[in-house]
């Protein structure tokens, strides 16, 4: 196929290939897809070889929160039966991410639900961020707290910070239609900061909200020009309780067409299946991962994932292998721009939020809405979706 080979030869390149072949990609059939899935994985091997990042959540706060993002579980008016509790201890915190990292997780990312931090909020979190690393060798950790305000971002570089998480989530001309406490240009400015400051900046999205194919080229051609150092793909978690409760629109082999889309359009950077994968993909997660080169381990911020065991014999039976710490996860030209951030030395990755909505308006979930025939849902697995019920803020072991 034409399309193909080209969209190889560009990604190879680190060129961005034209919107109309991305949109292309998204409109390829069923019939297509492993051809689609061979060319997209040569651009993932030649920048990362056979290597997966391992991330892992530690939800911070859960619930309780004032902004009405539609995906959200911990929204304004949400009824889902979520835990929810205020602000972990540093000491309870690095625990529960002491459970990830020793499961193969190099990244920490830590996650908490509200608009954004106070004052007091950034010096809870960079005592956090200094017991973790205090605790664990090695360990870059990414913040995901919603909005920054001026001077937020240094300080969380300065507490020993890599990296700052939050999606752009959907496309400029729909994300009204998601949330109206805050827009899309917020957004954008917080990432800003966060590269302002030095910080790795992780953003991505959150496909299946009812957008059009043309939106979700929309968003990926946003954060290419953003330049995140990694990508995280959501899958909409359509909980029971929230507004987008209905919106079951995936199939797994669409997820697998976006999936692609993303790495021929960002293809030298860190691509990560992140909310929604064990719902939405199901069977097809390994084959998702010769696509993106990066997972989150075991559960989510409000919601069940795999077994972190589960995770793992995946990766080894595909035939990858879990990056090393003392592997980098960019690119040479990409780690040695960042700095310090993600990828730029041993124990390099990215953050995401996580598998749905995680809090701190960046919130995670995604799946993907279809206008194509090729597209059409399959049934969905609703018994799939469960509330998490363990680990952080909670007595029980974490599922890592």
């Amino acid at each position: 196929m034409d399309l193909l080979n080209t969209l190889v030869d560009k990604g190879l390149r680190r060129e961005t290939p034209t919107r109309e072949e991305a949109l292309a990609v998204l409109a390829t059939s069923d019939d297509d897809l492993l051809d689609v899935v061979a060319a997209a994985g040569k651009v993932r091997r030649h920048w990362f070889g056979r290597r997966v990042k391992l991330n892992y959540l530690v939800n911070l706060k859960s619930g309780l929160c004032p902004e009405d993002c539609s995906y959200c579980s911990q929204r304004l008016g949400s009824t889902a039966g979520i835990l929810k509790y205020t602000w972990l201890k540093p000491d309870q915190a690095s625990e529960a991410a002491a459970a990830g990292l020793a499961g193969g997780a190099k990244r920490v990312c830590l996650v908490a639900s509200g608009r954004g931090p106070t004052d007091r909020d950034v010096d809870r979190v960079s005592d956090t961020i200094k017991a973790i690393k205090e605790q664990n060798d090695g360990v870059e950790v990414c913040a995901c707290l919603g909005l920054l305000s001026d001077g937020q971002a240094e300080r969380l570089r300065a507490a020993g910070a890599d990296a700052y998480n939050h999606n752009l989530n959907t496309s400029e001309a729909t994300y009204g239609d998601i949330t109206t406490t805050h827009t899309y240009a917020d957004r954008v400015d917080t990432v800003h900061k966060a590269h302002a400051a030095g910080l790795s900046a992780c953003s991505g999205l959150i496909a299946g909200m009812g957008e059009r194919d043309e939106d979700l080229v929309d968003v990926v051609f946003a954060l290419r020009e953003l330049d995140p150092d990694s990508v995280p793909v959501n899958f909409l978690i359509p909980f029971e309780g929230t507004p987008l409760a209905k919106e079951w629109n995936l199939t797994p082999q669409r997820c697998m067409r976006i999936l692609a889309m993303v790495r021929f359009v960002c293809p030298d950077v860190e691509v990560r299946i992140a909310g929604g994968r064990e719902v939405h993909l199901r069977s097809l997660q390994p084959l998702a991962l010769h696509l993106a080169n990066s997972i989150f381990l075991g559960d989510y911020l409000t919601s069940e994932g795999q077994a972190g065991k589960a995770d793992l014999e995946m990766i080894a039976d595909a035939g990858f292998e879990v990056e090393g710490a003392d592997e980098v996860t960019l690119p040479e030209h990409r780690a040695a721009a960042v700095g310090g951030g993600c990828g730029s030395h041993a124990a390099a990755g990215g953050c995401g939020t996580g598998g749905e909505p995680a809090g701190c308006g960046s919130h995670a979930g995604g799946g993907v809405c279809g206008t194509s025939e090729a597209s059409a849902p399959a049934e969905p697995r609703t018994d799939l979706v469960a509330v998490r019920r363990r680990g952080a803020g909670t007595d029980l072991a974490p599922n890592a």
